[in-house]
C-alpha cells in the first residue's frame, strides 16, 4: 500500500474522530459516564468490537489485496458504527467515554509502542554468525529475555533477520522461525508491562510495574520447556547439514548504533519513574490523568525522536527499517479502542450486564487462563487482556472504583491477573494473528527464502502439537 494513502487513511481516521467529538456542545466535556452505563447497553452493542477484530483475523487471509489497501477504511468503518449511535444516544455520557479511552489508554499505548519500535529500529548487529545449535539457542535466549524490556515487537525486529542470516546456509528454517516466534514474539514479553502490549494496558489501569514478576516461574517454565526442545530439534536437524567454510574477509560480529541502548534505558526509566512517583492529577479534556504519566509519554517521544536524530539512515536502511508497520497498528488501534468501548461497560456491570451468563460461568483461575488465551490466539491479546481484566473486576468487586477494585484484585485473587496475563502473553502464540510481531516475522522470513506454513499448518503441526502441552503443564502447576 502507497504511503500517501496509507498517510490519508490515518488521518480521515483521526479527523472524523475529531469532528464527532469538537463538533458537539463543549458543556458536554465535564459530563461523566454514569456507573450503570454497562448495566442500560445490550449485548448487541459489542458486535462491531467482534467484527473489527474479525476483518483483522479473516481479511489478510481470504482477501489480501482489499485489506492492504483498505484495512484503513475498514477501521474507520467499524469506529463509527460505534461512535455515532453511542453519541447521539448517550451524549456527554459516551462523549466521556471515548475522551477517556484514547486520551488515558490508546495515545499511551501507541506512544510506547513507537518509541520502542523506533529505537530498536536504530540498533543493527552486523557480522557473520554461525547458526549452530548452541548458537540459535542463545539467540533464543536473549531474545527472550529482551521482550520483557525492549517489547515482543522491539526485541523481535531487532534478532530476526541476524537468525535468519545466521541460518540462511540451513535447509531446515521452518521451526527455526515458529520456536523465534513462540519465545521471543510472545512468551519472552511477560515479565515487565514494556514487554507486550496487554501488560501496558494493565500498567495503565493500576496494576503496579513490578507485579508482572509473579509470572516469572510460568514463564521460566514455559520457555525452558520451549529452549529444550528447540535445542533437541535443531541438534537433530544440524547433523543432516553441511557446514559451509568461514570464508576470509568476513566481517567480524559487532554491534552499531549502540547509542539507542542510552535511549532504551531512557524509555525502560520513564515507565518506572510514572509507576514509583505520584504528582498528582490534571483535567485533560475531563479525563483526570497523573503528571507522572505525561511526563513519561513526553520522555517516550522525546527518546525516540532523539534515536531519529543520532542515528544514521543507513543504519535503518541495513536493518529494513520502514514505518509501516506501526502506522498500520495506529490505524487498526484507533478502531478496536472505538469499538470495544461497550463490551468494557458491560463488563465492567459484573452481573448485572448484559454479560451476566458469561460472568456467572468464569469463576477458578484456569478458566480465565484459558478463555483469555483462546481468545488471543485468535483475536488480538491486548484489547483480550482489558476485556477478562474488567470481567474479573466485574466478577469480584463489581461498582468499586477502578483502581481500588484493581488494587483489590491483586492483594485477593491475585491469582486471577497472573492467569489473566499469564494467557493473553503466552497464547498470542498459538496462531500468526495473536500477536502483531507473529506476522511481521512471518513476512521478513518469506522474504528471507524460509517455507512458512500456512495459517492452520502453523496451528497443526506447532501450537497443537508443542504449544498446548506446555500449556496444560501450566495450568496443572499454577492455576489448577
Amino acid at each position: 500500500m502507497n504511503q500517501k494513502r496509507l498517510s490519508a487513511s490515518l488521518v480521515f481516521t483521526f479527523c472524523t474522530v475529531g469532528v464527532l467529538i469538537f463538533t458537539l456542545p463543549k458543556t458536554l466535556l465535564a459530563a461523566e459516564a454514569p456507573h450503570e452505563l454497562g448495566t442500560i447497553l445490550p449485548l448487541w452493542s459489542i458486535i462491531p468490537f467482534a467484527g473489527i477484530l474479525l476483518s483483522i483475523a479473516l481479511f489478510p487471509l481470504l482477501a489480501p489485496h482489499f485489506w492492504h489497501s483498505h484495512f484503513g477504511k475498514v477501521s474507520t468503518f467499524w469506529g463509527l458504527i460505534v461512535a455515532v449511535p453511542f453519541l447521539l444516544v448517550f451524549k456527554g455520557a459516551a462523549l466521556h467515554e471515548i475522551l477517556h479511552i484514547y486520551i488515558a489508554d490508546y495515545v499511551p499505548f501507541i506512544i510506547l509502542l513507537w518509541s520502542l519500535y523506533t529505537v530498536a529500529g536504530g540498533i543493527l548487529l552486523k557480522g557473520k554468525l554461525r547458526g549452530t545449535p548452541i548458537v540459535n539457542t542463545g539467540m533464543l535466549a536473549v531474545g527472550t529475555f529482551l521482550a520483557s524490556w525492549v517489547g515482543t515487537t522491539g526485541a523481535a525486529m531487532l534478532l530476526i533477520r541476524p537468525f535468519l542470516r545466521a541460518n540462511a546456509y540451513r535447509k531446515r528454517k521452518t521451526f527455526m522461525v515458529v520456536f523465534f516466534i513462540f519465545l521471543v514474539c510472545n512468551i519472552g514479553g511477560s515479565l515487565t508491562p514494556l514487554g507486550d502490549p496487554p501488560l501496558f494496558l494493565g500498567f495503565l489501569h493500576g496494576v503496579p510495574f513490578f507485579w508482572t514478576f509473579k509470572i516469572l516461574p510460568h514463564m521460566l517454565l514455559a520457555s525452558g520447556i520451549l529452549l529444550v526442545l528447540y535445542f533437541i530439534l535443531d541438534s537433530i536437524n544440524f547433523k543432516k547439514e553441511t557446514l559451509p567454510d568461514r570464508e576470509e574477509g568476513e566481517e567480524k560480529l559487532k554491534v552499531v548504533g549502540t547509542i539507542n541502548f542510552l535511549f532504551l534505558m531512557g524509555v525502560v526509566g520513564a515507565v518506572l519513574f510514572s509507576g514509583l512517583v505520584h504528582l498528582g492529577e490534571v483535567n485533560v479534556l475531563g479525563v483526570e490523568r497523573n503528571i507522572q504519566s505525561l511526563i513519561r509519554d513526553a520522555a517516550m517521544v522525546v527518546m525516540g525522536l532523539l534515536s531519529l536524530k543520532f542515528t544514521p539512515w543507513q543504519i535503518r536502511e541495513e536493518n529494513e527499517f520502514t514505518w509501516f508497520p506501526i502506522q498500520e497498528v495506529a490505524i487498526l488501534f484507533a478502531g478496536i479502542f472505538m469499538t470495544m468501548i461497550p463490551a468494557l461497560a458491560i463488563l465492567r456491570a459484573g452481573e448485572e450486564g448484559a454479560a451476566r451468563a458469561l460472568i456467572a460461568s468464569v469463576r477458578e483461575p484456569y478458566h480465565f487462563f484459558w478463555i483469555t488465551g483462546g481468545l488471543s490466539s485468535f483475536l488480538d491479546n491486548a484489547p483480550t487482556y482489558l476485556t477478562f481484566l474488567n470481567t474479573a473486576l466485574g466478577r469480584f468487586f463489581a461498582g468499586v472504583p477502578e483502581k481500588t477494585a484493581v488494587a483489590h484484585l491483586i492483594s485477593q485473587k491475585g491469582i486471577y491477573l497472573e492467569a489473566i496475563s499469564a494467557g493473553a502473553v503466552f497464547m498470542g502464540a498459538n496462531t500468526y494473528i495473536g500477536n502483531a510481531p507473529n506476522f511481521m516475522v512471518r513476512s521478513i522470513a518469506e522474504e528471507a527464502g524460509v517455507e512458512m506454513p500456512s495459517f492452520f499448518g502453523y496451528i497443526l503441526k506447532y501450537s497443537l502439537v508443542i504449544l498446548i502441552p506446555i500449556f496444560v503443564i501450566v495450568t496443572l502447576v499454577f492455576f489448577r
